[in-house]
């Protein structure tokens, strides 16, 4: 049977009768079969019981929390059943040995510029990202790396400029909080794919809090955000412009106050709807010569960093070829 997530928008009660959760409020009591759950991302605030907790654990069903601004919080993770004390040795040795530290964190630079600029050639916008690209070669710190990976976004954000509607510009990016329309989507759904990559991982033998290109930290799984670098462009970036373009979603869509832009309810809607076909949506891998899903890609990406890191295979970043 296949799993699917589930996007909790209110409020609410999950509890446990027998194998089935239910999600309750004042409005709705809605089963979530629990052979039919994937994840669960909480854009409300939730109470659960140790009951409903066991059972996800059980399962290795991960609920990812969202704040009022829709910025990812936190996730309920379960115990980890692939473990690796092999895989977790090599992982802890390629993050201490700096040159290859070095070789993964420039691939997940190299990755995400050449998906940006994929996005860009397909509005045919001119861009410099491949001649701020080819300045990795001369790094020698992470810093360095982390400094040219900023820049090619500063300027991959300005290009999409060119394709947006005037109202939906970027301008300036925004994050805490976001300022405009735009700078909302943009960090609503990388919250989104940072999540999203995290339940990928779950599911391989990788430990999510030993990465490359962010460094650790003791308060979030910093391996989601070096593989949600390569993703971005392809499930965010390519999404919004979708929406936007299609005029999917307007002003209505948003809450604004003199400080913040944020998406209401209504607009968290119709973004999650979209993202979530997305996931589902399949292509013909070119490599495994059969149709994937595109969430498929993500934990292929994270089979492929396994073989790297054990030796098997040198890890090349995931980039659209279509």
């Amino acid at each position: 049977m296949t799993r699917k997530n589930y996007y909790l928008m209110s409020d609410g009660i999950l509890k446990r009768k027998e194998n089935t959760v239910y999600f309750v409020n004042k409005e709705v009591k809605k089963p979530l079969p629990i052979n039919k759950i994937y994840s669960i991302y909480a854009y409300g605030s939730i109470t659960f019981s140790s009951q409903v907790v066991n059972l996800l654990s059980k399962e290795g069903i991960p609920i990812h929390f969202f704040n009022y601004y829709g910025f990812y919080n936190g996730s309920y993770y379960p115990r980890e059943t692939l473990l690796s004390g092999d895989l977790l040795v090599k992982q802890a040795e390629h993050y201490l040995d700096h040159e290859k530290r070095m070789v993964i964190a420039k691939s997940f630079v190299d990755g995400a510029a050449k998906n940006m600029v994929k996005v860009l050639a397909y509005y045919n916008v001119d861009n410099p990202i491949n001649e701020i690209l080819s300045e990795l070669t001369g790094c020698n710190r992470i810093t360095e790396v982390m400094n040219v990976e900023g820049r090619i976004r500063a300027d991959y954000y300005n290009r999409l400029d060119e394709v947006l509607p005037e109202d939906f510009q970027i301008g300036k990016r925004t994050r805490r909080p976001p300022e405009n329309m735009i700078n909302s989507l943009i960090s609503f759904g990388n919250s989104l794919m940072y999540s999203t990559v995290l339940s990928e991982i779950y599911n391989t033998q990788l430990n999510p809090t030993i990465s490359y290109l962010h460094e650790p930290s003791e308060r979030r799984y910093s391996l989601s955000l070096d593989l949600s670098e390569i993703f971005k462009p392809f499930f965010v970036d390519r999404l919004i412009l979708y929406l936007v373009k299609k005029r999917m979603l307007s002003e209505d869509d948003f809450e604004k106050d003199l400080e913040y832009c944020l998406l209401n309810e209504k607009g968290r809607k119709v973004f999650l709807k979209e993202y979530d076909a997305r996931l589902k949506k399949t292509i013909k891998h070119r490599d495994l010569n059969r149709k994937v899903s595109y969430r498929r890609l993500i934990r292929l990406e994270a089979y492929k960093l396994t073989k790297h890191l054990l030796g098997s295979k040198e890890y090349k970043p995931f980039v659209i070829w279509w």
